[in-house]
């Protein structure tokens, strides 16, 4: 998530000062991306370096009011009009935790696969709550808040959808035809293994 983008496209509206900042961009995502002032902070700082902000006047109470430059004006029209990029890797925490419980002898994948079901079942029924709880009197603020928390419950539903391919794919396997032992050529330092690596 850009926090730097979208710190930038609030200042595209007006000044703002960091903890105005903040209350904007949890106002505006429904406070489910947690932003501390330091983080605040250290962003407007880099983006000033880049030259997309500027220090604007203080105010009677000594705080600095941040000014978008022409430069930070053109970044956040680019921002918007470009599609986010996935990576061709993946991070994924639950990915490759999956991944390598599989390929681990004597690992109950299905007790793994079942417990992560019923974290995401859990999540999505809090989410779901959420939602429908989460009224406004300010129709945009209500917008903004359930476009972020209808992706979550996506997510959610994509990931339970996800385990249950996995769940399906393994239970079609024996285990020997997906379990790796530890390779016996060692690799030298720098250098995969030709035995591990990808053709």
């Amino acid at each position: 998530m850009s926090v730097r983008m979208s710190l930038l496209a609030i200042l595209d509206q007006g000044p703002c000062y960091g903890y105005q900042l903040r209350a904007e961009f949890d106002r505006r995502t429904g406070s489910t991306w947690s932003l501390n002032v330091g983080q605040i902070s250290n962003t407007l700082e880099r983006l000033e370096r880049d030259g997309f902000v500027m220090r604007g006047d203080l105010d009677t109470e000594g705080r600095v009011y941040w000014e978008i430059t022409e430069d930070g004006h053109a970044e956040v029209a680019a921002w918007l009009s470009s599609p986010v990029e996935r990576g061709t890797g993946t991070r994924d925490e639950l990915a490759i935790k999956l991944a390598i419980a599989a390929t681990l002898p004597g690992v109950d994948v299905a007790a793994v696969i079942q417990a992560q079901r019923t974290a995401s079942l859990r999540q999505m029924q809090e989410l779901n709550r959420a939602k429908y709880a989460g009224s406004s009197a300010d129709v945009a603020e209500e917008l903004a808040w359930s476009l972020v928390v209808d992706s979550m419950i996506f997510a959610t539903e994509a990931e339970v959808r996800w385990l249950d391919h996995i769940e399906d794919r393994l239970r079609a396997r024996p285990r020997s035809d997906r379990e790796i032992g530890l390779a016996t050529e060692r690799p030298r330092r720098g250098r995969p293994s030709k035995s591990v690596m990808q053709p």
